[in-house]
C-alpha cells in the first residue's frame, strides 16, 4: 500500500482524503503522524493549482516522502468565481465558517442566479520530482438559508446537481462519491494507474 502525507491541518479534509484514497489502495497519514508537527503552508497563489502544488511540494521537501495536497473552494457564478481561492477566509482572516456563510448569503441576497461549483485541485508530489495534479468540480446551487449539521465550510448552503439535500444533509459516504474532491481524486487514481 502506497503511503502519502496529507499536506493539510484541516481535519475535515484529512478525513475525506483518507476515506476516498483508501479505496484506491493508498494510506494517507497526517503531518503529525509523519513527525512534521503543525506546519501551515501559506496559501498565497492565485489559483487552486498553485496553492495545491505549493502545499504538497513543501511537505514533500520537509519529509522526503510523497505528499498530497488539496486546495479547494466555492466558485459562485454571480460573483465571477468568488470566493474561489479565498473561500476559507472570505469574511476575513481567522473568521469562522458561519461568518463566511453569512457573507455569501448577504452578497446573494435578492439574486436569482445562485449557480455555483465546488472546485478541488489535488496535487501529489514525489521526491524524484514527479508531479500529478487533477481538478474536480461539483456543480450545484446556493440555497437561501443553511441546512444540515454535517460537512464543513459552505456545505450547509450547497445543493449539488441531482440532489435535493445540501452537502451538510447527505451522509459522508454519499458526499465522497459526488464531491469535487472525490472527482479530483478519481482523476488522480486514473493517472496513477496509467
Amino acid at each position: 500500500m502506497l503511503t502519502v502525507i496529507a499536506a493539510t491541518q484541516n481535519k475535515h479534509k484529512l478525513t475525506e482524503l483518507r476515506s476516498i484514497m483508501e479505496k484506491f489502495g493508498m494510506e494517507v497519514i497526517s503531518q503529525a503522524e509523519a513527525g512534521l508537527g503543525d506546519i501551515d503552508v501559506v496559501e498565497d497563489g492565485d489559483t487552486f493549482e498553485a496553492n495545491s502544488f505549493k502545499k504538497a511540494n513543501e511537505i514533500m521537501k520537509l519529509s522526503g516522502k510523497i505528499a498530497v495536497a488539496d486546495d479547494s473552494g466555492l466558485a459562485v457564478d454571480y460573483l465571477g468565481g468568488a470566493p474561489g481561492v479565498y473561500s476559507a477566509r472570505y469574511a476575513g482572516e481567522h473568521k469562522s465558517d458561519l461568518d463566511n456563510n453569512n457573507k455569501l448569503l448577504a452578497e446573494l441576497d435578492g439574486i436569482e442566479n445562485r449557480r455555483a461549483s465546488f472546485v478541488s485541485v489535488v496535487t501529489m508530489v514525489y521526491p524524484d520530482g514527479k508531479v500529478l495534479a487533477a481538478r474536480g468540480e461539483c456543480p450545484g446551487k446556493i440555497i437561501h438559508a443553511p441546512r444540515g449539521d454535517g460537512g464543513f465550510g459552505y456545505d450547509p448552503l450547497f445543493v449539488p446537481d441531482g440532489f435535493e439535500k445540501t452537502f451538510a444533509e447527505i451522509t459522508a459516504e454519499e458526499k465522497n462519491t459526488v464531491s469535487h474532491r472525490a472527482k479530483a481524486l478519481e482523476k488522480l487514481e486514473e493517472m496513477l494507474n496509467k
